[in-house]
């Protein structure tokens, strides 16, 4: 700008030569183009303009124009704004300062919306008389409109972390967009109703409802794409920015779903007119559609979170209505059992053994019963049903009697039994039928968990309070186990008690219970040194509900009288070992074994006495049974005693039947001990698990004795059917070492063979050499005749060498151009004093040449073979031998008229030590033709035998001429 102002052609501007201008003037022109900071200066009654280079860049395409210009002129748009002002400066000689001024400026082609940091100040001449403006400025409108969209983001973001549904969360939003229209003229959000369906528009802002009509892209929004639509002018005339320009470009942006799904929706959004559509402006709008989408996704996982809590609490209401009419529906075929076997186990009038079954069962029923009124008792207490009949009552004495039914059980089993609950003050308000079942519980859940030692009933009152505690010193609860104690359907892991049946109903039944006395229920354990269970209920009647205070019952009773809980503590402690023989069960015809024979030892786990006993009964007559009552005690019988077949439970105190299984497949002892799994856990995931977890069977109860004694002698058969198929292959595994060692014998025995051989034929030769010619003639036969035995003891030494190679897999093939025809008629002519000595005539026909790759010395000794075999068997009848050449393959037959093969011994004579025809006068081992196979089949060629008893046989042989 400096290099500017001395260029300018001044003398034609209302200012004149520089050479005129007031020594003020250059003076404060100088200091203006010395800053760094943005300054203008206006001279004279026109306001002619000085400005630096940093003033230069806020005006924009009005540079340089601007220069020696009149500012009214530059700045006319903003005139309204900046003139008054500066006349007021000029006027008073007042400066002033005015931070954030939004102005209109045209400086990039269109009317944008632009703040101004500006300060205003007089400009005095060499009288000192103000004679221009002197103004120093910097623009902040990034920093304005930035801070005013980061508002808006952090509204938005506020709002996604709100708990609310799909259409209160959009209102929000829209609320949110419409406190900024300079950002966002207008907005219109589209949204799906689920996912799949088609979008509807859920709001409008900055327009007429009537604008959601517009045909806007969607489509192509709702693939992932952030689409700009530029005629929005053209068909839906909307005033926006600071001055009412028309809107003429709006974004539609996808709005993102949680997951990997299709977008929820789109939003549509318009852009200022007075700010161009730049970086910055863009990425505001990317921020502000993910803080919508998250707004919006945060909603709609609040509906399908609210929805599902909906669908639950449906079916928890529709749970409960089934717990309590099914719990009615078992009480009447309970009751018509119940009432008969106990009018008949009265009467006294049953065999014993009849009526010992009959007490199974009564037993049996009474638990069930109990089950179906806890039941029947959780689910009036869900749907808030549950009776309370609130009364007057010696609470010390009432407790003392429910707790001494325990008394004789707790004897039997060993356990020390104390009642300290003296009488209280006064009588305490309960329902009766209630505190039957929170003492019966405690006490039932002190017995299953203690072991040895002592159970301690103890009730005292203090302070306006009852409190009833039962102790025990048994096994304890793990720390981590505590807080979950009362919950519903809760057990905890691993407990080591006398069963492990049961609902985990009962401590969060007594929690329910308790409150519903204005009490509460609490627990301390140390592991292993038992737990202490308090009740503690406040004394009076304030804190009952008058209605509940004496009032009659409607509602079936579901209380027990503590029989129920009695007997399933006695089914706990009964030692079925000792127990007088039941009559055994009905099993099918033919079930049972020889009188004195048994099929096997069985050992059978299961917690539950009653089960054991049937079992062991039903089995009894086939079997011998060992019956344990937990998996550990399972474990250690069978690793000191390995049964046949092991029956368990799955659920079992100490170690289930999981962890039974995988303990006995870690032994080697018993890993391959078939494993029949007996669950009352139905379905076919169950069964799966079971026979994934490594069980032979898995069965579900109940079962009949025929099922049972059915898969019990099927598990064993497959048992010893995998035992003989294991024992035929390690019989088999050692025939063939057996037979590998053979061969090696063989092999190494032909070797050391030859060797004596070789020096004894050498020796013989070395004495035929020394003898005179007339000893030589007249020993002649006789050597003629050892040379030839010797000879055939190296054939045979050689033929159990090439079987051992062959049987070792060890036949190594020299192939080479070699003629078979050669080979044939060299063979023929070995074995000429054979033929003759036996008295046969050969006939030989070959086409020559009949060349191919071939071992030679191997096909020598295929031809050798078949000449010895056809000569052997051949009665001295003609032989006739045959070498051709056909389509690329090359054939020899050797044909004899001999006693021929009969059609049964045909397949087998290419086998190792077979021979057609036994006897002695025949001799050899039975290896030629398997040898003779072996080669050719080598080669890739195959022999094959035509033979008719009596008429004689041929061997044909057939190899490709390429070896």
């Amino acid at each position: 700008m400096h290099a500017r102002v001395s260029a300018h052609d001044w003398p034609e501007t209302s200012l004149g030569p520089p050479g005129s201008w007031p020594p003020s003037l250059r003076a404060v022109i100088r200091t203006l183009l010395s800053s760094s900071y943005p300054m203008v200066l206006t001279w004279g009654p026109r306001f002619a303009q000085f400005y630096n280079d940093a003033y230069s860049k806020l005006i924009g395409n009005k540079h340089p124009a601007a220069l020696g210009e009149d500012i009214r002129v530059t700045m006319a748009e903003s005139w309204d704004t900046l003139g008054p002002m500066i006349q007021k400066v000029m006027a008073t000689g007042i400066a002033n300062w005015t931070p954030a001024l939004m102005l209109l400026m045209e400086r990039g082609g269109y009317r944008e919306e632009a703040y101004f940091s500006v300060s205003h100040a007089p400009a005095e001449d060499d009288t000192g008389a103000i004679a221009g403006m002197l103004a120093v400025c910097s623009e902040v409108t990034q920093q304005v409109i930035g801070d005013r969209r980061l508002r808006l983001l952090r509204d938005l973001s506020a709002k996604a972390g709100e708990g609310r549904g799909v259409q209160k969360a959009s209102q929000e939003v829209l609320a949110a967009l419409s406190a900024s229209p300079l950002d966002v003229p207008f907005a219109l959000l589209y949204l799906r109703a689920e996912e799949g369906s088609p979008v509807t528009c859920a709001g409008a802002v900055g327009v007429a409802w009537e604008a959601a009509t517009r045909p806007w892209p969607l489509e192509q929004s709702l693939a992932g794409e952030t689409v700009r639509v530029d005629d929005v002018a053209q068909h839906l005339p909307l005033p926006g920015g600071p001055w009412g320009d028309p809107v003429r470009s709006a974004l539609l942006m996808p709005i993102a779903s949680s997951g990997q799904g299709a977008p929820l929706g789109v939003l549509a959004v318009g852009v200022s007119p007075n700010r161009a559509l730049d970086e910055g402006y863009a990425s505001f709008y990317e921020l502000l559609a993910s803080q919508v989408s998250v707004a919006l996704g945060n909603a709609r996982a609040y509906d399908e979170e609210r929805k599902r809590a909906e669908q639950l609490a449906e079916l928890d209401r529709a749970k409960t209505a089934f717990f309590s009419n099914v719990s009615h529906e078992f009480r009447t075929p309970l009751t018509l059992m119940l009432g008969p076997l106990e009018d008949v186990l009265a009467s006294g009038t049953l065999p014993e053994a009849a009526a010992r079954e009959l007490d199974v069962v009564h037993r049996n029923a009474t638990r069930l019963l109990r089950l179906v009124n806890t039941l029947l008792d959780f689910s009036r207490l869900e749907s808030g049903r549950l009776e309370a009949s609130f009364e007057p009552t010696d609470l010390a004495a009432y407790t003392a009697e429910l707790a001494s039914s325990f008394r004789s059980v707790a004897e039997r089993a060993g356990l020390t039994l104390t009642v300290d609950c003296p009488p209280l003050p006064e009588p305490l308000y309960v329902d009766r039928e209630m505190w039957e079942k929170i003492v019966l519980n405690l006490l039932s859940n002190a017995f299953k968990f203690t072991l040895q030692g002592t159970i301690t009933v103890r009730m005292r009152a203090k302070a306006g309070q009852v409190r009833l505690e039962v102790l025990d010193t048994g096994t304890g609860i793990p720390p981590e186990e505590l807080p979950h104690l009362f919950e519903r359907f809760y057990r905890v892991r691993g407990a080591q008690g006398r069963t492990h049946e049961g609902t985990g109903i009962g401590l969060a039944l007594v929690q329910d219970l308790v409150r519903l006395h204005g009490g509460e229920v609490r627990v301390e354990s140390v592991e292993g040194r038992g737990a202490c269970f308090t009740v503690v209920l406040p004394e009076g009647r304030g804190h009952l509900a008058p209605e509940q205070v004496r009032v009659p019952r409607h509602l079936a009773s579901t209380a027990t009288g503590g029989g129920a809980f009695l007997a399933e503590a006695q089914g706990w402690l009964k030692d079925s070992s000792q127990e007088v023989p039941r009559q055994t069960p009905h099993l099918p015809s033919g079930a049972g074994p020889e009188p004195g024979r048994l099929l096997g030892r069985l050992l059978l786990a299961d917690d539950n006495a009653d089960m054991r006993d049937y079992v062991r009964r039903v089995l009894s007559s086939s079997f011998e049974v060992e019956a344990v009552a937990d998996g550990q005690a399972a474990l250690e019988a069978a690793r000191a005693r390995v049964p046949d077949l092991l029956l368990t439970d799955v659920m079992m105190p100490r170690l289930d039947g999981f962890g039974l299984l995988r303990e006995l497949r870690k032994d080697p002892l018993t890993r391959t001990v078939p494993v029949v799994m007996l669950s009352a856990r139905a379905g076919e995931e169950s069964a799966v698990e079971g026979l994934e977890a490594g069980a032979d069977d898995y069965l579900v109860k109940p079962f009949s004795a025929r099922e049972l004694v059915a898969r019990v002698r099927s598990s064993l058969e497959l048992s010893r059917m995998r035992r003989e198929s294991s024992l035929q292959e390690a019989r088999a595994e050692a025939l063939k070492r057996a037979v590998q060692v053979r061969d090696e014998f063989l092999s190494v025995a032909s070797h050391e063979l030859k060797t004596p051989l070789m020096a004894f034929r050498l020796q013989m030769e070395l004495i035929e050499r020394n003898l005179s010619p007339e000893s030589r003639l007249h020993l002649a036969s006789r050597l003629s005749s050892a040379g030839r035995q010797v000879q055939r003891l190296n054939t045979l030494v050689e033929t159990l060498l090439d079987a051992s190679q062959l049987s070792m897999g060890r036949l190594m093939l020299h192939l080479e151009e070699v003629d078979l025809a050669e080979v044939v008629g060299e063979t023929v002519e070995q074995l000429r004093g054979s033929l003759e000595r036996a008295g046969c005539s050969l006939t030989l026909e070959m086409e020559r040449p009949l060349v191919g790759r071939y071992d030679r010395v191997r096909f020598e000794q295929v031809v050798m073979n078949l000449l010895d075999n056809a000569l052997k068997y051949g009665e001295g009848k003609p032989l006739r031998v045959r070498a051709w050449k056909d389509q690329g393959v090359s054939r020899l037959t050797v044909a004899d008229q001999g006693m021929g093969i009969s059609p049964e011994d045909q397949a087998r004579i290419f086998e190792r030590f077979e021979r057609a025809v036994s006897g002695r006068q025949y001799g050899g081992l039975g290896l030629g033709l398997w040898i003779a196979r072996q080669v050719v089949e080598a080669h890739g060629g195959h022999i094959q035998v035509d033979s008719t008893p009596g008429q004689g046989t041929t061997f044909t042989v057939q190899i490709p001429q390429g070896g």
